[in-house]
């Protein structure tokens, strides 16, 4: 019982927060690889705190009002527990807090991935016209899956987001080289102009 609930543990937050900050995914680096800056390291720096900041301030702030309002029931779960976590906290207006919260991350998270999945057709079909087929299809996807049951869509998004993984977990592995070639680079640059003030 101990071993699965330890197993339950490390499954559902290694999924959740994959979800949560797209850690290892390769769906970030778009973003970043747009942004002017001297040394790639500098970049990458950037994308580390995000994680950082989404992991260990925003989920571990949420985990502990739900842990101080102590508003686990054992039937309670979800985004359902944060609405009444904050509500124990803030009244009436934790829920429509959390609810407001929740709406602008669905919302940029639709919009970025679009922009995202437009970008990657455009690179494969090296045209432009490819892109608003894939937009009508992927508005299509996404108003049928605030339509699904819920559990059905998380195992989706599971899914997808590990086999998203797996090719830019080697990918990481095969340029480990070089990330650490650039960011000793880096630093040795960093470290010349502190030795030169």
């Amino acid at each position: 019982g101990f071993g699965y609930a330890i197993k339950t543990a490390i499954s559902q937050g290694a999924k959740r927060g994959l979800f949560s900050n797209e850690a290892g995914m390769g769906s970030t680096p778009h973003a970043h690889a747009v942004a002017k800056v001297k040394y790639p390291a500098q970049q990458g720096f950037v994308a580390i705190v995000g994680v950082f900041v989404d992991t260990f301030i925003v989920l571990n702030m949420t985990a502990f009002v739900i842990f101080v309002t102590n508003s686990i029931d054992g039937s309670t779960t979800g985004i359902a527990l944060t609405q009444k976590a904050f509500e124990s906290g803030l009244g009436s207006f934790g829920i429509t807090f959390v609810a407001i919260c929740l709406f602008f991350f669905a919302f940029s998270t639709i919009i970025g991935w679009g922009l995202y999945g437009s970008r990657f057709v455009e690179f494969l079909f090296r045209t432009s016209k490819a892109v608003r087929p894939f937009l009508v299809i992927y508005s299509f996807v996404a108003i049928l899956g605030a339509t699904v049951n819920l559990d059905l869509l998380w195992n989706i998004a599971d899914t997808f987001n590990g086999l998203m993984s797996i090719p830019n977990l080697i990918a990481l592995l095969l340029l480990s080289g070089t990330v650490v070639k650039l960011t000793k680079e880096f630093f040795a640059k960093e470290d010349g102009r502190k030795l030169k003030k």
